[in-house]
């Protein structure tokens, strides 16, 4: 079975992007289709005003949605132009404990399986068949692997 992605923090950003988008339309359908209703139907004026209530709370939902995922998007364009990546050697030095995912204090033991386990997980020929972007953060994920076991080991 293969691993599309080296990080699972956003395998769930879609279907929370759908719930968020889905969400007050359905919402809103199953309130229309109710038998229960705030202000009943057969109440000509009155009756329709609270559906009209529910239509103008959706939309306006909707929209602080839309404009707030634009001004995400702009601002992370925005932040993308002003400021570069920054290397390998501009990159601020961890903590090798939580690199290693270890508690501080941690024996020698303990730090070789972690270093074991996490060098596995990201060593170059266990990510191959990935792209070539996600090769290029594995070997730097390794590489911080690798220094901060020789710190620990020291």
């Amino acid at each position: 079975m293969r691993q599309h992605c080296v990080s699972g923090e956003r395998a769930g950003q879609p279907v929370l992007a759908m719930i968020k988008k889905y969400l007050p339309w359905l919402i809103a359908l199953l309130y229309f289709i109710s038998p229960y209703d705030l202000v009943p139907d057969f109440v000509a004026g009155p009756g329709w005003l609270d559906d009209l209530a529910v239509i103008a709370v959706i939309l306006w939902w909707v929209s602080r949605l839309k404009t707030a995922s634009q001004a995400a998007s702009a601002s992370s364009a925005h932040a993308g132009k002003e400021q570069s990546a920054p290397g390998p050697e501009e990159a601020p030095e961890e903590d090798p404990y939580k690199i290693l995912v270890v508690q501080p204090g941690a024996s020698k033991e303990e730090i070789k399986a972690a270093y074991k386990r996490l060098a596995a997980q990201y060593h170059p020929d266990k990510v191959q068949h990935l792209g070539k972007e996600f090769q290029e953060l594995a070997h730097q994920k390794f590489v911080a692997i690798q220094k901060a076991y020789d710190a620990l080991m020291k």
